[in-house]
């Protein structure tokens, strides 16, 4: 069992803590993302192709999910404010290593060692917002730490590629190694000090994992981030083929798409703490009407856009229910739970990459990609309704 945690925090200190959370998302949703932007650059300088420097992408990944989990379990006799220092630290190194990095095999270690604190900080950090304040606003709170992972689709990735345009790549991750150094001075300020740290052993945590609606609700994290990525990583030639969209329009409509996740995760803190499962289930049925229409207005593209806003709105008002979720049906191991899904996440957006890929390898248009995510989202709706009937 987890020990008792501390009495909610006040309404300015929790504002103060959960903006410090915020802060290191923004800097990891940066890092992980910004990357995409810089891969030519990247490749040519350091000597390969572009397809190996995507592997880039894939490694980091790679290391989420799997790694995330171990560094979560190596830190669980830690009080979760130290454990969360202790990430943003690894953080700071593994960008600094990035920037230094003098060849390619360096820098993929470099960006294996920055991912294994992804998944353990979301984890672990949304267990910290849920704590800051009232039950009521859980999914709330755990909605504006995310709030940061948004807002760095919209600003961080933009900026973050500009700069290492006019100043080269290795720029950018020296940027990212000042936001990291922010975030942990307003961690070491803000963050409450009596934050509680698992009592139980990893052996206990581990056989909670095992529990029905944990993995229904891990299940539904893979779901879920595989319907947005079935078609999100191939939006960009979607909407070059379909409606003839060209590289500025492309920019636009994905600016345009980042807004509406950040709209989208405000959406979905609210409907976690209205009603958590019902909103789940709402939300898959909607993600799949707005993808079976994207089918027929993807080839137009004032629809098209309109739809893409909406879809993005959709997708992200997941995010912080599915985290609630994991944290409520994993009671007594949630610290290695929520990391865990972080884990599924990721596996889901591979997934999701894979099956579009697929699909396209087959002859697939890009036109009917979002047919695929539809389905997926009709599955979130499916294992969200057997998850809320087994609560009854």
């Amino acid at each position: 069992m987890e020990q008792a945690a501390p009495a909610t925090a006040t309404g300015r200190s929790a504002a103060l803590a959960l903006l410090a959370l915020a802060a290191a998302s923004f800097g990891i949703g940066t890092t992980e993302f910004v990357i995409m932007g810089l891969l030519p650059e990247m490749a040519a300088d350091l000597g390969v192709g572009i397809p190996k420097a995507g592997l880039l992408v894939s490694g980091y990944a790679l290391s989420v999910t799997f790694g995330s989990p171990l560094v979560a379990a190596a830190l669980s006799r830690l009080d979760r404010r130290r454990a969360l220092l202790v990430l943003v630290a690894l953080f700071i190194l593994g960008n600094v290593l990035c920037a230094l990095a003098p060849d390619y095999r360096l820098l993929m270690l470099a960006r294996i060692v920055t991912a294994l604190c992804h998944g353990a900080f979301f984890g672990l950090g949304a267990v910290v917002a849920a704590d800051l304040v009232p039950p009521h606003r859980k999914a709330s709170a755990i909605a504006i730490m995310f709030t940061g992972l948004t807002l760095a689709n919209v600003l961080g990735v933009p900026f973050g590629t500009a700069l290492g345009h006019a100043y080269g790549w290795r720029a950018t991750f020296w940027a990212v190694v000042g936001i990291g150094f922010v975030a942990a001075a307003a961690l070491v300020a803000w963050l409450p000090r009596d934050l509680a740290r698992d009592g139980g052993s990893l052996l206990s945590e581990m056989r909670a994992l095992r529990r029905t609606q944990v993995v229904l609700a891990m299940l539904l994290s893979v779901l879920a981030s595989a319907s947005l990525f079935s078609v999100f990583t191939y939006v960009a030639p979607l909407l070059a083929a379909t409606a003839g969209a060209g590289p500025s329009v492309i920019t636009g409509v994905l600016l345009l798409f980042g807004v509406g996740l950040t709209l989208g995760n405000g959406l979905g803190g609210r409907l976690g703490d209205w009603r958590l499962m019902p909103s789940v289930i709402g939300l898959g049925l909607a993600l799949a009407g707005v993808l079976l229409a994207l089918v027929p207005a993807s080839a137009a593209l004032v629809p098209a856009t309109a739809l893409i806003g909406l879809w993005g709105i959709l997708a992200f008002a997941l995010v912080a229910p599915l985290q609630m979720r994991v944290l409520t049906a994993a009671d007594g191991a949630r610290n290695l739970a929520s990391t865990v899904n972080q884990g599924a996440f990721n596996l889901g957006n591979a997934i999701g990459a894979w099956l579009g890929g697929v699909a396209i390898t087959a002859g697939v248009p890009y036109g009917h990609l979002p047919a695929i995510g539809a389905v997926l989202a009709l599955a979130v709706a499916g294992v969200g309704v057997v998850a809320h009937r087994l609560d009854r």
